[in-house]
């Protein structure tokens, strides 16, 4: 039976690049690892990687910076929303200071009987940060953030949806979701894949906003990436999703560092099945000292360099 290693990645479409390198390395400390354009369509638009000190796929944050095309997205519902970074226990009151420091607004939040600090991005994307006890994943220690409180990686996403019912079955159906971690008021807790961390998927139902967008904009979230483990197990989940009547998917994708499908939930929300394949990885390009020195481009882009460099903001690393 095919199945879900865990998280891979998130995928955002943010505002300007210069504005989302800052907040991700000089503001969060994460490590930048990579810095290449968007693979789809024809405009001119980087594509940046963030992650944990080890470049683990479930600690990485990508963007796609598009305030320069002049591409805005409105934030609703029927869409991802929350990006939830796991933290180490005990550090929420060392980021309220860091991220009070660098001017960036925070709300304590209690979710499930525990402590969060909500905060957001430049663009208005809403960042969570969940304190975990156990979460091995070494975090990046940049710009001021000490090792013992550095980001590990991603928690999960959130996502808000009209009618919960529809997503809980699709990610049981689809992602075999076996674990659930409860209800709270208009929240629903899922856990996915095997991984004990990284891979949380909280639901809430918000009959508030309106739809949100899902073209690509500033200020939204674009997809979440799953972790499909194999080329072979990532063709039967696509096989199996297609089975049960999920048709809104993607046919495979080469991303040069990895293999991916597309399909959208009935909700909306957008998600991948990424694989890591063998001649794929972070390092494939750079060697893992290196990672985000250069500008990278795949082979069908590189004869465009002079010109895409030309077109795109200059941003300083």
């Amino acid at each position: 039976m095919a199945y879900i290693e865990g998280s891979h990645h998130i995928t955002l479409s943010v505002g300007r690049a210069q504005e989302d390198v800052d907040f991700h390395v000089k503001v969060l400390g994460m490590r930048f690892i990579k810095r290449t354009v968007l693979f789809d369509g024809s405009t001119p638009i980087y594509h940046l990687y963030y992650a944990n000190a080890d470049g683990d796929p479930s600690s990485v944050v990508t963007t796609f910076p598009w305030a320069q095309a002049g591409l805005h997205g409105k934030r609703g519902t029927n869409q991802g929303r929350e990006v939830l970074l796991s933290v180490p226990d005990g550090s929420l009151d060392f980021w309220h200071r860091r991220l009070t420091a660098h001017d960036v607004a925070v709300t304590d939040l209690e979710v499930f009987g525990r402590r969060r600090l909500a905060f957001e991005h430049p663009s208005g994307i809403e960042y969570v940060f969940v304190a975990n006890e156990g979460d091995d994943r070494t975090g990046h220690a940049g710009y001021g953030v000490p090792p013992e409180h550095a980001i590990h990686g991603l928690h999960g996403l959130g996502v808000h949806v009209v009618t919960p019912d529809r997503t809980v079955e699709f990610a049981h159906d689809t992602f075999d979701a076996q674990h659930g971690l409860g209800e709270e008021g208009d929240r629903i807790a899922l856990q996915i894949g095997k991984q004990a961390r990284g891979n949380h998927l909280e639901i809430t139902v918000n009959r508030r906003d309106d739809q949100g967008t899902w073209h690509y904009g500033a200020g939204t979230q674009h997809h979440f990436a799953w972790n499909a483990d194999t080329l072979e197990n990532q063709d039967e989940l696509k096989f199996e999703i297609e089975g049960r009547g999920y048709t809104d998917i993607s046919e495979l994708k080469d991303r040069k560092y990895f293999k991916s499908v597309y399909v959208r939930s009935p909700a909306g929300a957008l998600f991948e099945l990424a694989v890591t394949h063998a001649d794929g990885g972070w390092d494939c390009d750079e060697s893992p000292h290196e990672l985000g020195q250069r500008f990278q481009l795949p082979d069908q882009f590189e004869h465009r360099r002079d010109e895409l460099l030309g077109a795109l903001e200059p941003i300083d690393i």
